[in-house]
C-alpha cells in the first residue's frame, strides 16, 4: 500500500509539473491565446454546457489559426478521463452491471454490423482502402481512439490518418449539436437517448457531452454502454495484429475504465453525503465542458482543408445509416 501511494503520488507530482509546464509554455507562445481561454472559461463553466465549450474552443483555433493553448489534446483527454470517473460515483455497481449485461448483445451486434458496412461500403466506393478501414473502426468502436490505434498497425500515412481523424471530428460536432434536439422532438426517455448516444456517436467525449446536455440519467447510461464498446477495440487491434503480423500489438484495459468501475464500486459501498455527490456532479460536468473545449481547440484549417473526395462521401453515407436505424431500433426495441 505505501509502495502504490509513492507511486501515486510521483505520478501525480510529475503530472503535476507537466501541467506547470504547458501552462508556462501556452504563456510564451500563446499569450493571447491564454487570455481568451481566462475569459472564456468562467462563463462556459457557469453555462454549463459542453456544446457552447466545443464551438467557442473551435472558434478560437481557427481564428488564431492555432491552438489556443499548449497541449490541448492530452489535456482534453485526461479532464474527459476524470469527468467519466467521477460519474462512477453516481452510479450504483449493482446498475452499472445491469446497464453492461443488458445491453451487451446491443455494443457487439452493433460493433460488427457497422464494421462489415463500412468496409462494404469503402469497396462499392472505391475509396482508399487503408481510410476505409480507418474509418470503419471508428464509427463502429470509439472514433479518434480506434483510427489513432489502429493506424501504425496498417501503415496508414499521416495524411491518411489526418483525413480520418478530421472527418470524426465533424461528426462528432454535428452530433453534440443535433442529437439533443432530434431525441426532445422525438420524445425519448433519458434511457434511450444515453443508449442512442453510445452507440451512434463516435468519441467517447462526444458521447458522454451530447447525452450531459440531456439529462444526468442519459449520461450514466451512456457513459456505461459506451465504455463496454469501447472495449471492442482489444479484440480489434488482436485480430489486426494477427492479419499484418505486426510485433507491436499492445493489449490492456484502459485505466480510466477499470477506475471508473472502482468508483462505482466505492459509491456502491460507502454511503456518500448528498453534498459530496452534488460536488462531484458538478465538478464532473465542469471537467467535461473544459474537456470539449480543449477538443474544440485541436480544430485548424489544414484540418478542414482535408474534408473531401469519396473518404468524406464514405464516412457521411456509413454515419447516415447507421445514426437513424439505431435510433429506430433503440425506440423499437430499447
Amino acid at each position: 500500500m505505501k509502495r502504490a501511494a509513492g507511486m501515486l503520488g510521483t505520478c501525480t507530482n510529475t503530472k503535476e509539473k507537466t501541467l506547470y509546464a504547458a501552462v508556462a509554455q501556452t504563456a510564451r507562445e500563446h499569450p493571447i491565446g491564454l487570455l481568451l481561454t481566462l475569459a472564456v472559461a468562467g462563463p462556459l463553466l457557469y453555462l454549463g454546457n459542453p456544446a457552447l465549450g466545443l464551438l467557442v474552443g473551435g472558434a478560437l483555433a481557427l481564428t488564431m489559426n492555432k491552438a489556443p493553448v499548449a497541449l490541448p489534446a492530452s489535456y482534453s483527454r485526461l479532464t474527459l478521463q476524470t469527468a467519466i470517473v467521477l460519474l462512477g460515483f453516481r452510479l450504483n455497481l449493482e446498475t452499472l452491471w445491469s446497464l453492461s449485461a443488458s445491453y451487451a448483445w446491443a455494443v457487439g451486434l452493433y460493433v460488427l454490423l457497422t464494421l462489415g458496412l463500412g468496409l462494404m461500403l469503402g469497396r462499392w466506393l472505391r475509396s482508399d482502402v487503408t481510410v476505409t478501414r480507418l474509418m470503419a473502426a471508428g464509427t463502429a468502436i470509439c472514433g479518434g481512439t480506434a483510427i489513432a490505434t489502429i493506424a501504425p498497425l496498417l501503415g496508414a500515412k499521416p495524411s491518411q490518418t489526418g483525413v480520418a481523424l478530421a472527418v470524426v471530428f465533424t461528426l462528432n460536432a454535428i452530433a453534440l449539436l443535433t442529437f439533443p434536439f432530434i431525441g426532445e422532438r422525438l420524445d425519448m426517455s433519458q434511457l434511450e437517448f444515453g443508449l442512442w448516444s453510445a452507440l451512434a456517436i463516435h468519441d467517447t467525449s462526444s458521447v458522454v457531452a451530447t447525452a450531459a446536455i440531456y439529462g444526468e440519467q442519459a449520461a450514466d447510461v451512456a457513459t456505461t454502454v459506451k465504455l463496454g464498446r469501447t472495449l471492442w477495440l482489444i479484440p480489434l487491434v488482436f485480430g489486426i495484429s494477427l492479419m499484418t503480423h505486426s510485433d507491436d500489438t499492445k493489449l490492456r484495459v484502459p485505466g480510466f475504465i477499470v477506475m471508473f468501475v472502482a468508483a462505482s464500486a466505492f459509491g456502491s459501498i460507502v454511503t456518500l453525503p448528498e453534498v459530496v455527490l452534488v460536488v462531484i456532479a458538478l465538478l464532473s460536468k465542469s471537467l467535461l465542458v473544459v474537456a470539449l473545449f480543449l477538443v474544440g481547440a485541436e480544430l485548424s484549417r489544414e484540418t478542414l482543408r482535408q474534408l473531401q473526395g469519396r473518404t468524406v462521401l464514405h464516412a457521411v453515407l456509413l454515419w447516415a445509416i447507421v445514426a437513424p436505424v439505431t435510433c429506430f431500433t433503440v425506440l423499437k426495441f430499447g
